[in-house]
């Protein structure tokens, strides 16, 4: 079958098909730790044991099976960091945790970021129904006079979101904090990432 970079149609999923499920979460798994031009899809129907002609029935190509699995990865996220717009600093806390938790979902969203720059990954992609949903909370917010309006909701997003993620994105910093940092503890990396939101977004009182 082939395995183009092209978006495809994903098969709409029976109810209760648990062999759909399965192959999303092996599939997640060979993501995270392959990328999305090293991830076989023999290993994919192996884990979720099931065939790779299986595999295709539901996703047309790879690239389709990377998509639907990274668009559940941000709905998962948000539902599990929640982003109160008055306490951005908390919100990146939160951010902060599930990647610590999870290195290897934050792998997943950046080989796609890597792999698939700019592309559109399905249609009404649920990823920037998340993001348009926050930028609205944001400047909801501003208009009530408890964030600065002179930013732009969408850079604030961006760069809470950058914060919250430095040392889930810069593992050879975070290896060497352990060792050269005056505090090497986790949660000394986690008051940075809240203090510097806090700094740029104070909590609204």
């Amino acid at each position: 079958m082939p395995q183009s970079r092209d978006s495809g149609q994903t098969a709409a999923p029976a109810a209760g098909d648990t062999t759909r499920e399965r192959v999303l979460t092996a599939a997640m798994e060979e993501f995270a730790r392959h990328g999305i031009a090293g991830a076989r899809v023999d290993r994919i129907a192996k884990l979720a044991k099931t065939s790779k002609e299986r595999v295709y029935a539901y996703f047309r190509s790879k690239d389709a099976l990377y998509a639907d699995v990274a668009a559940r990865e941000y709905v998962v996220i948000a539902e599990a960091t929640q982003m109160d717009p008055c306490d951005l600093p908390g919100y990146a806390g939160r951010l902060f945790d599930y990647f610590v938790a999870r290195p290897d979902h934050h792998r997943l969203i950046a080989w796609g970021r890597l792999e698939l720059p700019g592309t559109t990954a399905v249609a009404d992609d649920p990823s920037q129904e998340v993001i348009a949903r926050k930028i609205d909370q944001l400047r909801q917010v501003q208009q009530a006079g408890q964030l600065n309006p002179a930013w732009d909701p969408a850079d604030v997003l961006a760069l809470v979101n950058q914060i919250a993620m430095t040392w889930a994105s810069q593992p050879e910093l975070s290896k060497a904090a352990t060792v050269h940092a005056v505090d090497p503890t986790t949660a000394a990396r986690r008051a940075a990432v809240v203090t510097a939101v806090e700094q740029l977004f104070p909590r609204a009182r």
